[in-house]
């Protein structure tokens, strides 16, 4: 991303009702899983680090990140292991392997999705879990995604395809920001259609508006993962290990 949209982004993770409700509900998906009590953390791609308290719930925190401005955001929050790293050839922290890796929005804005599946596989503990958020669906593409330098969109199937050829065994992949699904995908479409030049999304909305749309957004955490939404706006899976015991 652009160097001022980590600047932006940091200042809005605490509070944006996009930020607030996404860590709602994959609070609510981690918590659903078998971890250890001291779980083995690791977050690829953490920009500035909005996700590092949410996640140090669940165990001991490692994180990598590349960019040299969202770096330094992360790593004053004093939360964890914040490292400089790039996938998928430098990861971090020598040879460690974790029970969780989270990779969130991430996987879109690399070229090689794939080659990075595959190395984050190989950090997996047997046991462990890969916890992976994307945006759905390519005909939703507008000048939202160029903005944020996205690759590609992705629909489910094409999710549940990459996953399974680098190797990992899908547990869960459902549709999640489905509630707030005909607002967004409008909002996108026109800004597709009317060639509209800036992003509005990560705008701060009037407090009680942000407030209503936090809770219609993290309401769906008492869906997912056991129920599948039929749309949404970003998928979420869950895998592991092929040869998970």
């Amino acid at each position: 991303m652009d160097p001022e949209a980590y600047e932006q982004m940091a200042g809005l993770e605490d509070r944006h009702w996009w930020f607030l409700g996404r860590r709602h509900i994959l609070s609510r998906v981690i918590g659903s899983l078998s971890l250890p009590p001291s779980a083995y953390i690791l977050e690829a791609g953490c920009g500035s680090g909005g996700n590092l308290e949410m996640l140090s719930r669940f165990g001991k925190v490692w994180a990598m990140e590349k960019s040299e401005i969202a770096l330094p955001l992360a790593q004053a929050r004093g939360i964890g292991i914040v490292a400089e790293g790039e996938l998928p050839n430098r990861i971090p922290f020598g040879s460690q392997r974790f029970d969780l890796i989270a990779l969130l929005d991430v996987l879109e804005h690399l070229e090689n999705d794939k080659e990075a599946l595959l190395a984050l596989s190989q950090r997996l503990t047997p046991s462990g879990y890969l916890v992976v958020t994307v945006p759905a669906y390519p005909w939703l593409w507008s000048l939202h995604d160029e903005l944020n330098h996205h690759k590609r969109r992705y629909t489910r199937g094409q999710l549940l395809s990459l996953l399974k050829s680098s190797g990992l065994e899908v547990y869960t992949l459902v549709f999640f920001n489905s509630f707030l699904f005909l607002i967004i995908s409008g909002i996108r479409i026109m800004q597709k259609v009317l060639r509209l030049r800036e992003s509005q999304d990560l705008k701060m909305p009037p407090l009680w508006l942000n407030r209503l749309l936090t809770g219609i957004f993290a309401a769906e955490a008492y869906l997912i993962p056991k129920f599948s939404l039929p749309f949404g706006v970003s998928l979420l899976a869950v895998a592991g290990p092929a040869t998970k015991s």
